[in-house]
């Protein structure tokens, strides 16, 4: 099993800045991707940002440019920076381990209790 506890979400005004970020404890050897998804009501869970071990990330075309995924693994935690915030970034934010690196589930799948970013126009 692996735990996921994240932190960082907030209210922020258009244009601004906020890190998020994911601590994991437990069976943490079995990793190899984490990633950052969100989701809206109504609306899929996206996948947003993943990272591998070996740092090689994927991120979705809607953030690109703005977002940036990073992991400490001496820490076992990744980190969400987004910049240049927009209001249709809003949502929930979930961290995921054991998804791969497109967000494709493999055999586990750990979820964090959400985050939620809301960005004010």
């Amino acid at each position: 099993q692996v735990q996921l506890v994240e932190s960082g979400g907030g209210l922020v005004q258009a244009g601004g800045s906020l890190r998020l970020s994911c601590a994991a404890s437990g069976s943490i050897f079995s990793i190899n991707a984490m990633g950052w998804y969100r989701q809206v009501p109504g609306k899929q869970r996206e996948l947003v940002a993943a990272i591998t071990s070996g740092g090689t990330t994927n991120y979705a075309d809607s953030v690109k440019g703005r977002f940036t995924i990073s992991r400490e693994n001496a820490k076992n935690t990744v980190y969400l920076q987004m910049n240049s915030l927009k209001p249709e970034d809003t949502a929930v934010y979930y961290c995921n381990a054991a998804r791969n690196l497109y967000g494709v589930r493999t055999v586990n799948d750990y979820w964090g209790q959400g985050t939620q970013v809301t960005v004010s126009s």
